[in-house]
Parts: C-alpha cells; structure tokens; sequence
C-alpha cells in the first residue's frame, strides 16, 4: 500500500515541477508577434497560391509591414489594395500585372474518370484541398479550394479544370461602402423626417 502512495506522490510531485516550468516559459519566453502583420494577414485572401512572389499570405504580409509593395496579391485584387492602403495609410497602386490579373474567384473540380491517381496535385495544393491515394481517384473539398490553380500546372493528364464559384447566398457578399457612416447617417436623418421625428 505504501509503494502505491509513493508512486502518487512521486508522479504528483513531477506533474508539479513540470508545470511549473511550463507555465514560466509560457510567461517568460513567450514570442510576441506584430499585430500589424496579423491586421494585413487578416486582410489577404488566403488563397496561399504565391503569385505574389511569397510562398503564402503570411509571408507576404509580414514583407508588407517592412515595405514591400502592396499590389502584388491578384486574388486580393483592388478590393485587398485599398483595404491595405487605408490600414497602412499608403496610397493605393494598381495592380502589378507582373503578377498576374485580377479575375473572378474559382474552384478547382477534377474529372474523376481522367484521374489516374498520380497524386501530383495533392502535392501542389497548399492547403489540402485534394483527397485521393496513388493510382486512385482524386476529388477536390470545394469548400476547402482557394482558387489558386497551382494543382493544374503538375496534372499530367490535365484533368483539373477551374470553375467559377456559382453565386450563391452562401457565396454572396455585400461590398462594404467607403462612406458607411455617413451613408447611415443620411439614411437614419431620411427615415426619421419621413415619419416626422425631425
């Protein structure tokens, strides 16, 4: 009975020890990130497709903050530019057709029949949107695909086609005006001189 308590105090005793250090060097070595970096992250359009000459959003993001250009995200596109250039205080540049033009957003669908499973494009996808083995039939995880075509350069079959995201309510957003508190306002002083409350 006493090497059983012993065995509980030792192992309770290392749990505390542990913990300890584990909660000093969660306090006391702790990296602390730039939350500008994070605010332009949050703005890109994580597609992770590198276009822009960074191997994804994050990267890209973090050589915004020390002065690369903002215009080289095509997927963004003029929306993700002007949104960059009102958060950095920047003027707003065109698109730098260098890397690539502006379209509208699409989804990677693979033609199951043609698929001989060489699982290349599960390789090239940057954020798992593939599933399938070696010499089985690959399909796409529509809800998980960016977009951002890398999967169709290494297919040796050309299989892969890039659809348009059918617009849907699911798909659909209300473009947010510049003007949003004015905007309100005029409406607000509309709808209350209408029903007499001025």
């Amino acid at each position: 009975m006493s090497s059983i308590v012993l065995a509980i105090l030792a192992l309770l005793s290392l749990a505390i020890v542990f913990g300890s250090i584990l909660g000093f060097a969660a306090v006391y070595l702790r990296v602390v990130g730039n939350p500008l970096v994070d605010q332009v992250n949050s703005l890109l359009p994580q597609t992770q497709c590198g276009q822009c000459g960074y191997p994804g959003c994050r990267p890209y993001a973090q050589a915004i903050v020390k002065g690369t250009a903002i215009n080289k995200c095509p997927p963004g596109g003029e929306s993700t530019i002007h949104a960059l250039a009102d958060l950095l205080d920047v003027d707003p540049l065109p698109l730098d057709a260098e890397h690539g033009v502006e379209k509208a957003r699409t989804v990677a669908y693979i033609r199951e029949e043609e698929c001989i499973g060489c699982t290349k494009c599960i390789q090239a996808c940057p954020v798992d949107a593939i599933l399938g083995a070696a010499k089985r039939m690959h399909t796409v995880i529509a809800d998980e695909c960016t977009g951002c075509d890398l999967c169709i350069e290494p297919c040796p079959v050309d299989c892969i086609d890039m659809l348009p995201i059918e617009l849907a309510p699911t798909s659909w957003y209300w473009q947010q005006p510049d003007n949003l508190i004015a905007t309100d306002r005029s409406v607000l002083v509309q709808s209350t001189s209408r029903y007499g409350y001025d």
